[in-house]
């Protein structure tokens, strides 16, 4: 099996998507192949094919062992397609217990990704976006809480480094500067 495999994370209302799908269509057209992969998405798609899931929303309900062996599944199906891959996911979800792995140890060694790419921009920026997408339901946080997740996302990329020694890239997508973040993203895709 060949081909780079590159995990791309940021906080809710970095911009994350914006930056992959316009990075995604530079690079394609540039005649570059990679597969653009939503992590939850697989995921899901997995589920269905397995039987467990006839509708996103039962993910969730699933026994914590059903979650993990999900996870494992998805990962060794992401890390056994031949060529490039892109991995839209988040480094660690923000519950009322604390921060989350968004990629526990048994999902970032079964991808052993190339690099890890964190989107980050100004908290006060993310903040704008969030209160300003109507079409997303998000929880109502502040900057600090914001620059926090940005920090652990920071903490939680070198560990990920640590367990399979690919390297981390952060990507600035600042308002009004697009195309340089995706400028940077099409440059750690090539």
């Amino acid at each position: 099996m060949s081909g780079k495999k590159v995990i791309i994370t940021g906080v809710p209302g970095v911009g994350k998507t914006t930056v992959i799908n316009a990075a995604f269509d530079k690079i394609t057209a540039e005649g570059v192949k990679y597969q653009n992969l939503n992590f939850g998405s697989f995921m899901f798609e997995v589920a269905q094919a397995d039987g467990l899931v006839t509708d996103r929303d039962q993910m969730r309900k699933l026994d914590r062992i059903a979650q993990k062996r999900l996870q494992k599944t998805a990962a060794e199906k992401i890390a056994a397609i031949d060529g490039n891959v892109i991995v839209d996911t988040h480094a660690s979800v923000k519950t009322p217990n604390g921060y989350l792995a968004g990629l526990p140890e048994w999902v970032v060694s079964a991808i052993m990704p190339d690099v890890i790419v964190l989107v980050e921009t100004d908290n006060d920026q993310i903040l704008v976006r969030r209160l300003s997408d109507e079409t997303r339901v998000r929880d109502v946080e502040g900057s600090k809480s914001i620059a926090e997740h940005q920090e652990m996302n920071r903490a939680f990329a070198a560990a990920y480094s640590m367990l399979t020694g690919c390297t981390v890239k952060i990507i600035t997508n600042a308002d009004f500067l697009l195309d340089k973040a995706v400028d940077d993203l099409v440059a750690t895709l090539r």
